[in-house]
């Protein structure tokens, strides 16, 4: 037992997400239990507006819960300080640039400021780290050049150096193919399904592109309206749970291809 439990490094107990303000509490889902395990890929899919983005900001400690728990690393979330999270959560977000005009180089330095000092210099260990993620995601011939002229999936390869550079058991990403075309929202999830291999990071995103998550992920994480299921994508299609992810009238999921087909 000691052992299974080593090997999980998220877990969530329990957990109702959503908002509250002093007068009501909106619960976007409750009852929420799963458990993550190291050096996986995790995809996390559901509908628009199911509470995927919600979730993956409870996760982080960027909204707190309504109830119940979130274990990172065998600990509770809320008893992890907020520089303890950022050396062992990293995270892509969808957010725009607040500056486009830092290099390349730069903006993956930023992985580094929860090692740094507060006047932020890099050390030699610093620079290492910068050095192997620039190489891991191959953008060593692109880290003098400012971030502005870049193509938008080499900004999301950039980010996601970014994060490697912060050196963290767990890489979150929201969303991270939006507004990449099909070719290049296949190149990324790839990408990540090898880094995980290489590196033996565990990599959470949220995605829209199910069929995608469907071949590249280890789990999957699928939200809909009465619950929350997280096993293989195998199993999950086995369970028949992609069957009931959207209303039939448009598009069904084929078991046999493991994709979603248009109703004609």
């Amino acid at each position: 037992m000691k052992e299974e439990t080593s090997h999980i490094i998220l877990r969530a107990e329990q957990l109702s997400i959503g908002y509250k303000t002093k007068k009501v509490e909106t619960i976007v889902a409750l009852n929420i239990n799963f458990e993550l395990q190291k050096g996986q890929l995790i995809g996390l899919v559901g509908a628009n507006g199911i509470g995927k983005s919600t979730l993956l900001r409870t996760l982080i400690k960027v909204q707190p819960e309504l109830s119940g728990k979130i274990i990172l690393n065998q600990k509770d979330l809320k008893s992890t300080s907020a520089i303890e999270l950022a050396k062992q959560l990293s995270i892509v977000l969808t957010e725009p640039l607040l500056s486009k005009n830092m290099s390349v180089f730069d903006l993956v330095a930023l992985g580094r400021h929860p090692y740094t000092n507060w006047i932020g210099n890099l050390l030699s260990e610093d620079i290492s780290k910068i050095n192997a993620a620039l190489e891991l995601m191959n953008l060593e011939s692109l880290k003098a050049k400012r971030c502005y002229e870049l193509s938008d999936g080499q900004l999301q390869k950039v980010m996601i150096a970014r994060a490697l550079a912060q050196d963290t058991d767990i890489i979150v990403l929201d969303e991270p193919t939006t507004h990449l075309d099909m070719y290049h929202k296949a190149y990324i999830l790839k990408l990540l399904k090898k880094l995980t291999e290489e590196t033996g990071k565990t990599i959470l995103f949220s995605s829209h592109e199910i069929d995608l998550a469907i071949q590249l992920c280890d789990t999957m994480i699928v939200m809909q309206k009465e619950k929350l299921v997280c096993d293989q994508p195998c199993n999950l299609i086995s369970k028949g749970v992609f069957q009931s992810l959207f209303p039939k009238d448009m598009i069904v999921f084929d078991d046999k291809t493991g994709s979603f087909r248009v109703i004609k």
